[in-house]
């Protein structure tokens, strides 16, 4: 996908995350959509600075990287929403565009994608983007709620219900 898709990505997920993590929406919603939004989006938008050096969709575009940004909260305390902007980018050019991404670059660089995927220049990017980003909500929305009935069922057979 280019920029454009990327950013519309992270904006309409980290709106549908904020929901599913606080769904009132009152002010607490919008402060969460708000905390998830910058950094969901800044990480989108960092795999194609492989664009300005390196193989695009290889320097920067395989798990090596994600793995670096999922550990990166948990050594310096800060950018805990990043890793999933980088995520939903590996996910948005594996599903949406042709091409695909080689996720294990170093060591193989062969790139995979899934055959469903449109051009970049597709006049039919942006519908596609919005399927990618619909079914992405729909496995968060599944992830919070197993998560909250594990964590309900934990509680409850703690205290002996």
């Amino acid at each position: 996908m280019n920029k454009r898709g990327h950013v519309l990505n992270a904006v309409l997920l980290s709106i549908g995350l904020g929901y599913l993590i606080e769904p009132a929406g009152d002010l607490q919603t919008f402060e969460t959509i708000v905390q998830v939004t910058i950094p969901v989006t800044l990480g989108a938008l960092f795999p194609d600075v492989d664009t300005d050096f390196g193989k695009h969709r290889k320097t920067l575009h395989n798990l090596p990287v994600l793995a670096l940004f999922l550990a990166f909260p948990y050594a310096f305390g800060n950018l805990e929403w990043v890793w999933l902007g980088v995520l939903t980018h590996y996910v948005l050019d594996i599903a949406g565009s042709k091409r695909g991404i080689a996720l294990f670059y170093p060591v193989w660089k062969k790139e995979f994608g899934l055959p469903v995927g449109v051009a970049v220049s597709s006049r039919h990017a942006d519908v596609m983007t919005m399927v990618v980003t619909v079914a992405e909500l729909v496995i968060a929305a599944a992830i919070i709620y197993e998560a909250h009935l594990w964590v309900t069922d934990s509680a409850q057979h703690a205290i002996g219900l």
